[in-house]
C-alpha cells in the first residue's frame, strides 16, 4: 500500500512546513511495520540556520519525521482513530551521519508493542541503504481529536 501526501494529511494533524512525510511506501498490519519518504530538497525552512554555508537537517527533526511515520500506522488502529498523537518517550537515540539537500530518507518503523492508547515502536532512517539516525519511542493517543 503506497499512500501519498495528500492521503496522509487525512491520517495525520500535521501539515507543511511541519509535514516530514512525503509518501508512506509500505504499511505492513500484519507485523506493525510501516515506511515513509521524505525527499529533502534544500530549500526547507530549516536550513537557512542550520547551518549557513554547511546545511544540515536537524537531528530532532529526523526523529519528527520518523514518529509521524509511526503516526500514520498508529492512527490507523481503532483506539487511536482521530487522536492527536504525543511523544511520551525518546530513548536511545543515536545519529549516525548528517543528512543534507538531496537526500532521500527512507523511514522505517516497527511496532514493539500496543497497549490500550500506548504504543512502543522503533525507529530508524537511512539514506541509500546507511543508517543515519535510530531511536525507540513511546507515544500515547491524546484525548485532543485531530
Amino acid at each position: 500500500m503506497v499512500l501519498e501526501r495528500e492521503e496522509i494529511e487525512r491520517i495525520i494533524p500535521h501539515r507543511p512546513p511541519f509535514l516530514f512525510v512525503d509518501r508512506i511506501l509500505e504499511i505492513d498490519d500484519a507485523h506493525g511495520r510501516i515506511v515513509g519518504e521524505l525527499q529533502v530538497r534544500g530549500d526547507e525552512w530549516f536550513f537557512a540556520g542550520h547551518f549557513p554555508g554547511a546545511p544540515i537537517m536537524p537531528g530532532v527533526l529526523i526523529v519528527e519525521a520518523i514518529a509521524q511515520t509511526a503516526a500514520c500506522m498508529f492512527l490507523r488502529a481503532p483506539q487511536f482513530a482521530g487522536r492527536m498523537p504525543y511523544f511520551a518517550r525518546i530513548e536511545h537515540a543515536r545519529f549516525r551521519r548528517p543528512v543534507t539537500p538531496g537526500d532521500r530518507l527512507i523511514l522505517e518503523v516497527s511496532l514493539l508493542w500496543l497497549k490500550g492508547r500506548v504504543g512502543r515502536a522503533s525507529g530508524r532512517a537511512t539514506v541509500d541503504g546507511a543508517v543515519v539516525a535510530e531511536l525507540e519511542f513511546t507515544c500515547a493517543g491524546g484525548d485532543t481529536t485531530v
